[in-house]
């Protein structure tokens, strides 16, 4: 594997370059009209215009992007995250093609990717779901029915979303009522299929992932967990690793599901199994997400493993560079999502960065896919940089956190550091003490 084309953009294509200069391999950036003057294009050993900016004309044309990786030599390509990184299509392509997918087997995105079937595997394989509708959902008459059974509140969700889109809460028939039809035109308009499904509401929740990878020769590790439960719009904006909430017990049974889960469907590469705990650390799968996670770098900070080169290994061929007993996590890391958004309404706040500067050092890792002078353009999602903090406890890490958001200078757009100050100063958050309904009460 010599040359890799980068389906993707902003940090996450920085990220994936930096492991390949590491590793000699040559990259591929491609690019839409809106990112030309970006650091990735110019960081890349070579940059290809993809088309317009709107997704649709650029970085969701997969014929396109896999005829650019052709003509460019390339041996594989790297999706990164969101975008195509989900389109079982575009990976059965790019295998058909004679290009490597770095990813998981097509088939294992299809099914991780169809939220209704995912859980029904789950079931079938002994892993607890959160209790829900049993399939696809297709009248309002329906969904009031399974509601009504289930009890209130309910989630209401797109099965084929992810990320918080065609996702909403609905404490009663009313709000099921008025949300029905648009969650549908949502799920049609972003996924391509309007089918939903209904999920029980866990209240005070916490959100926590568990970070899996396998290999061609069905070797499954885990690399722990990442606490996700800080969210805004049911979009995460905080992770951390060890989660300040569980105790050994529900951590090792935790593990334990996590990797019966990715057995059951033979996984490989990269790829992050979510689940939802409630206050008692009873815990139900969520879902699956088959590709390389925005909140990487906290695994990599607690376990010192390049998780981009251990995909491209995969993709190889290669087996697993470490068993389970060699994979260690040593202290605490924590991530910042900075975003170009206004601080309270969370709406986007494109713009031209007049000015971004920041203090690094010890414990201080910053993935930014912009720099002074760089627009954030309202075509894409607004993410600026991922701020890591990491130290040998969680206090070393958000005191790292906090003197770097005290002493960061950005102007020219709106971002979310300012909530972040708040996130910091708040005496639950800095004892642990939160669930996925923190941000709401905070601000309310």
């Amino acid at each position: 594997m010599q040359r890799i084309l980068i389906a993707n953009r902003g940090e996450i294509a920085l990220r994936i370059i930096r492991t390949c200069n590491k590793l000699g391999i040559e990259t591929i950036a491609i690019y839409s009209d809106a990112d030309e003057s970006l650091p990735y294009v110019k960081a890349a050993d070579k940059a290809v215009r993809i088309g317009e900016p709107p997704v649709m004309k650029s970085y969701l044309q997969g014929e396109r992007i896999i005829e650019e990786a052709k003509k460019a030599g390339a041996d594989a390509i790297h999706p990164g995250y969101g975008f195509l990184s989900e389109n079982a299509d575009f990976a059965r392509l790019a295998e058909k093609e004679g290009l490597k997918f770095i990813g998981p087997a097509p088939e294992t995105i299809s099914l991780m990717g169809d939220k209704v079937a995912s859980r029904d595997a789950m079931e079938k394989a002994g892993v607890p779901v959160v209790p829900g509708s049993s399939g696809g959902i297709e009248t309002l008459e329906d969904a009031s029915r399974i509601a009504s059974d289930l009890g209130y509140p309910v989630m209401l969700k797109a099965s084929s979303g992810g990320g918080g889109i065609g996702m909403v809460k609905c404490p009663d028939q009313t709000e099921l009522e008025k949300a029905f039809s648009s969650v549908k035109a949502r799920a049609k308009a972003y996924f391509g299929s309007d089918e939903v499904f209904l999920e029980k509401f866990i209240e005070n929740a916490r959100h926590i992932e568990v970070q899996i990878f396998g290999d061609s020769d069905g070797n499954i590790v885990h690399m722990f967990e990442r606490d996700c439960s800080i969210q805004r719009r049911n979009q995460k904006v905080v992770e951390e690793s060890p989660s300040p909430f569980l105790s050994e017990g529900a951590r090792k049974k935790l593990f334990e599901t996590a990797l019966k889960a990715a057995q059951a469907v033979r996984y490989k590469n990269a790829g992050t199994i979510e689940f939802i705990f409630d206050e008692q650390e009873n815990f139900y799968f969520l879902e699956m997400n088959t590709r390389l996670q925005v909140e990487h770098p906290v695994t990599e900070e607690i376990t010192g493993i390049d998780l981009v080169e251990w995909q491209i290994r995969a993709a190889k061929g290669e087996k697993l560079p470490l068993s389970q007993k060699e994979i260690t996590s040593n202290g605490h890391a924590i991530e910042f999502r900075l975003y170009a958004e206004d601080p309270v309404k969370f709406l986007p706040s494109p713009g031209n960065i007049n000015e971004f500067s920041y203090s690094g050092g010890k414990g201080v890792r910053i993935d930014a896919g912009y720099r002074e002078g760089d627009t954030v353009t309202p075509y894409y999602d607004p993410m600026i940089a991922k701020c890591i903090f990491s130290g040998e406890n969680r206090d070393e890490a958000l005191s790292a956190a906090k003197k770097f958001f005290g002493e960061l200078m950005i102007s020219g757009i709106k971002t979310n550091a300012p909530l972040f100050k708040s996130i910091l100063e708040n005496s639950d958050f800095e004892k642990g003490s939160y669930t996925t309904a923190f941000l709401n009460k905070m601000l309310n």
